[in-house]
């Protein structure tokens, strides 16, 4: 038998409305192209399981989905913003904790890097349209595997020695974004209006928010490859 590869949690992803989670094939269809095996994990707020959860799994991603509470940043909800889905910011960020503590590579994507940033006590901003207006297209219609907007990668970063270039173009789908960066995480790529598109946290193995969606971008983009081929070689590393 060969060594077995390795495998990947995915946060599920929910449907208020039928009452389901489930999952998006291009998240699975990225980390198989990747080399490794994608899990979706149940959606529970259950310590215990999720401890087994992490027994299981060698990395996590953090999946898109519904707005972050803004109640998990001391903020009052606007009207313009998201139901949430607390029970999945309470897992989620569980998880990420956990993940950062015994240094589990984690690869967050939309929601996944406001997740992140929440969770290590940083701001967002609820709706971009209202409260931070800008030409830059953020929101897009679909097909969504093509790009909209590009953003500057800062040199000297994890993401400019992973992708090798200081400007990138991306796809981006999203209304929400981090407003105030938190303490022990990095940015290492900014939208032409300022947003930050891309965050890490220096000393930990892999643990990288990406704003744009390289699931849907994997397939044609070169950049989108090299971000799991290294998120997945990082997992190799023990």
């Amino acid at each position: 038998m060969g060594k077995r590869r390795p495998v990947v949690g995915c946060m599920p992803l929910w449907d208020e409305g039928k009452g389901s989670y489930w999952m998006l094939p291009g998240y699975m269809k990225m980390l198989e192209g990747g080399g490794v095996l994608p899990l979706m994990l149940p959606l529970t707020a259950d310590e215990t399981v999720l401890k087994e959860c992490m027994d299981v799994c060698d990395g996590f991603l953090l999946t898109g989905g519904q707005d972050v509470s803004p109640s998990a940043y001391g903020e009052e909800t606007v009207a313009e913003c998201g139901t949430p889905c607390k029970e999945r910011d309470r897992q989620d960020m569980f998880v990420l904790r956990h993940a950062v503590a015994c240094d589990r590579p984690v690869l967050g994507i939309c929601r996944g890097i406001q997740l992140m940033n929440v969770c290590f006590g940083g701001t967002l901003y609820q709706d971009l349209p209202t409260q931070h207006p800008s030409g830059v297209e953020h929101r897009m219609s679909p097909p969504y595997d093509r790009v909209v907007h590009e953003v500057e990668v800062l040199e000297g970063t994890l993401l400019y020695d992973i992708i090798g270039s200081g400007r990138i173009g991306v796809n981006s789908y999203h209304h929400q974004a981090i407003k105030a960066l938190a303490d022990g995480m990095e940015s290492m790529a900014f939208s032409d209006d300022g947003l930050v598109e891309a965050v890490c946290m220096p000393g930990k193995r892999f643990i990288v928010g990406l704003q744009w969606h390289p699931e849907f971008l994997y397939a044609t983009d070169e950049s989108s490859r090299k971000i799991v081929r290294a998120f997945v070689e990082s997992m190799r590393l023990e």
